[in-house]
This record gives structure tokens, sequence and C-alpha cells, in this order.
């Protein structure tokens, strides 16, 4: 089992045993299991799905991160988090209008990085609910 602590800027969100925690890095989607061997991870706006021992699944729409574990301790920290039951499909859908629009105008008072970034996010709550 993995000791898993979820960390928001707002404090703790959760705190699971799990034996599975399925994630996306910088690098790519990846997948740790029990021992896995101690790691240091940049996350990107993704689905967060956990598994404990019956095979109950949680999911989440994260908006990206980090993830450390080590010792079959794992501490994701994450500055927006929410279960897949939570997203508010509407309030979503109108983050995504709002980035695309700012991304359409090529403004240069526009922070086109933080737009893709907010569009990326909008996009993740959108498809997790959808799943």
């Amino acid at each position: 089992m993995i000791s898993l602590r979820i960390i928001t800027p707002q404090g703790q969100y959760a705190s699971k045993e799990v034996n599975s925690i399925h994630l996306t890095s910088v690098e790519g989607e990846l997948t740790l299991l029990t021992n896995h061997v101690p790691i240091f991870m940049a996350l990107v706006p993704c689905r967060l799905i956990l598994k404990d021992t019956e095979d109950k699944k949680w999911e989440y729409a994260i908006a990206g991160g980090f993830c450390h574990l080590e010792k079959n301790k794992a501490m994701l920290l994450t500055d927006a988090i929410e279960g897949k039951g939570d997203i508010d499909l509407e309030r979503a859908k109108k983050a995504y209008r709002r980035a695309r629009e700012r991304l359409e105008k090529k403004d240069s008072k526009t922070n086109m990085k933080r737009a893709n970034l907010a569009l990326v996010r909008a996009m993740n709550r959108i498809k997790i609910h959808n799943d």
C-alpha cells in the first residue's frame, strides 16, 4: 500500500491508502505501484486515478503540480483538484470559452502561456466529467 497525501494551497485535500496512482507527468503517463523506486516528478493538468486493494477507484481532475514517492509514501502537490463527480461542467465550459477568446485575440497584453494553460485545464475538466 502507498500512503498518499494530496495537498493544495488551501491545505490537505485528502489522505488515502492506495495500491496505485495513475497520473501524467511532463514526460508522459505513469502508474505508481507499491514498492516503486523513489521518484519526484512535475505533473501536467491530467486525470488522477487512485485504486485501493478492492479495486475501488477514485478519479480527479488536477491542475498539474508535483508528486514525490519514496518508501511507499507519496505526496501530491497541486494548485487545484476536483473529484470527477464535483466538476461543474458549465463552469468548465465557460473557462474553456474565455481561454479560447484570449488565445484568438493575440493581444500583446494577453499572457499566451497562461491562457493556453487555462485552456488545457478546462479541457481536462470537461473530458473527465464526460467520460
